[in-house]
């Protein structure tokens, strides 16, 4: 069924650049944050040859300086961009006269990306628009490669024009370009520098999560709704949709599988320090060999331990309902069950299905957000969904909870500047000064510090991972202890002076 073909997870070929790292006495820097992209997978047309393609991105957040990325990922010979640039749109092809801006790449206007490759442009003096078009044009002086990177189902016009008009606002000779229909090519990211930027949320899911059956040229997918929302209350933060139609969990069918490239698409992206992994698991049910909810589950535990490692928060989503029955419909209540228990290691959930359930028949969506076909939500179903993330969830730093007990801090538990963690003889203090240092002393003279005095934490956080962390005000770490991965661990300061971080297995962490 065409439905079973048009859901998906995400795919996208990104360098790694990312704000997040394990950070050991290290300090944050200012760096890149995604605004928008799209998930690389196969599209077969007969490529291009001294042709110019216009493609249009819709931004989620502004900045001053842009980049783009551009990827051969599935190309079994070189590609060659002989020029490319990057305008404000101002309607269809057509850009605004002087906004046009020339890319480089190394210092130079043409560049060759081997097959199985991918580039990073040099950073370009743009003002980029928030919540608006950009017009990105790439020159192709040769014939691209046949198995084209790019994405099917864009939703989004793509223009071509024969020969370099890249930089023509009029983009002369420009035509829709009809028999690819509205595909974007080989471009996958545009990042942006944003000093206000907190980071990135990736949607890492299936064709709901791609927007499929959402009206065309309208940006009416669920992520750009969240754009807007997060914009209308001041949250500075870019949203990437990761979403392919057709994708799952464990097959190639639709690009590479969701656990294979989970890593390159969700973890790897620019700014990431959130995402939502949503609809791919749909594609595992629904099929005539389905999975059973504890492979899906397995799954789901895995992306969350991949994310975790990194500092990346999971928003795990519960799956939408399909007019499934018997064991498929169970399988998708048992994972949502899953999703929604405390057991589960999210740190926050989007309940899509609760968003978009008919209450008089919880395993069909509700007939006023169904597209058609029983399986997508229109564009009523897909800002139902936007909606219904509590935006708490990508806050910089959610609220820490003060100490219950002496000497020790549980997980979500933590100190701001200026407090302190007695141990419970009241003799030596767990110290976040001013200065934004963490240490350990005793009557004032310091035994232990993490060397983070003069960086830029504004707090410490006992995590629901394991680690002892201090956070920037972006909610960054500056420091932690490590090693992850140790749940249901608490921190203590002892009565003999030493810091120590205990599992239910014994010690796994102490500053001497």
């Amino acid at each position: 069924m065409r439905v079973l073909l048009k859901a998906a997870l995400v795919i996208v070929i990104v360098l790694p650049d990312t704000t997040h790292y394990l950070a050991q006495g290290t300090t944050s820097a200012a760096s890149w944050t995604g605004t928008w992209s799209m998930a690389p997978s196969i599209t077969n047309d007969s490529g291009f040859n001294n042709q110019t393609v216009r493609q249009i991105v819709r931004t989620s957040i502004g900045g001053t300086s842009a980049r783009i990325r551009v990827s051969n990922l599935y190309g079994t010979t070189p590609l060659v961009i002989g020029n490319a640039r990057v305008a404000r749109r101002a309607q269809g092809q057509q850009t605004v006269t002087g906004s046009d801006r020339a890319v480089t790449f190394g210092g130079q206007s043409n560049v060759t990306i081997a097959a199985g490759a991918s580039v990073v442009s040099d950073p370009v003096a743009f003002q980029v628009p928030t919540l608006s078009d950009v017009a990105i044009s790439l020159y192709f002086p040769s014939q691209t490669p046949a198995r084209s990177t790019g994405h099917v189902d864009g939703l989004q016009d793509v223009y071509v024009a024969s020969g370099d008009v890249s930089a023509d606002p009029a983009f002369a000779g420009g035509v829709t370009n009809a028999a690819g229909g509205q595909s974007y090519y080989f471009l996958t990211n545009l990042d942006v520098l944003n000093d206000a930027a907190t980071g990135s949320v990736v949607a890492f899911g299936a064709s709901i999560t791609d927007g499929f059956r959402s009206t065309a040229n309208s940006n009416l997918r669920w992520p750009n709704r969240l754009a807007v929302r997060l914009q209308q209350v001041g949250m500075t933060v870019g949203v990437l949709n990761k979403g392919i139609s057709g994708n799952n969990f464990f097959t190639d069918s639709s690009g590479q599988a969701g656990l294979t490239r989970f890593d390159r698409d969700a973890l790897q992206q620019s700014g990431a320090k959130w995402v939502i992994i949503s609809d791919d698991a749909i594609n595992n049910l629904n099929t005539d060999n389905p999975s059973a909810a504890p492979q899906l589950i397995s799954a789901l535990q895995q992306l969350i331990a991949q994310a975790h490692r990194v500092n990346i928060k999971v928003i795990c989503s519960t799956l939408t309902p399909f007019s499934a029955t018997g064991d498929i419909e169970a399988a998708r209540q048992q994972m949502n069950a899953f999703v929604l228990s405390s057991a589960s290691g999210c740190d926050a959930v989007l309940d899509q299905a609760q968003a978009v359930s008919d209450p008089a028949n919880p395993a069909a969506l509700l007939p006023a957000y169904d597209s058609g076909d029983n399986l997508h939500p229109n564009d009523a179903g897909l800002q139902a969904i936007a909606n219904a993330l509590d935006l708490d969830a990508l806050a910089a730093l959610p609220p820490i909870r003060a100490p219950s007990a002496c000497g020790q801090l549980a997980p979500g538990q933590g100190l701001a500047r200026g407090q302190k963690l007695s141990s419970c003889d009241n003799r030596f203090n767990l110290n976040m000064q001013a200065d934004g240092e963490l240490t350990v002393t005793l009557s004032g003279a310091t035994l232990w510090s993490a060397g983070t005095s003069g960086a830029a934490a504004v707090e410490v956080r006992m995590q629901e991972n394991g680690n002892l962390v201090t956070f920037d005000a972006n909610g960054t770490p500056v420091w932690e202890s490590g090693p992850p991965d140790n749940w249901d661990a608490y921190t203590h300061m002892q009565n003999d002076g030493n810091l120590v971080i205990y599992t239910r297995s014994g010690a796994v962490w102490a500053y001497r």
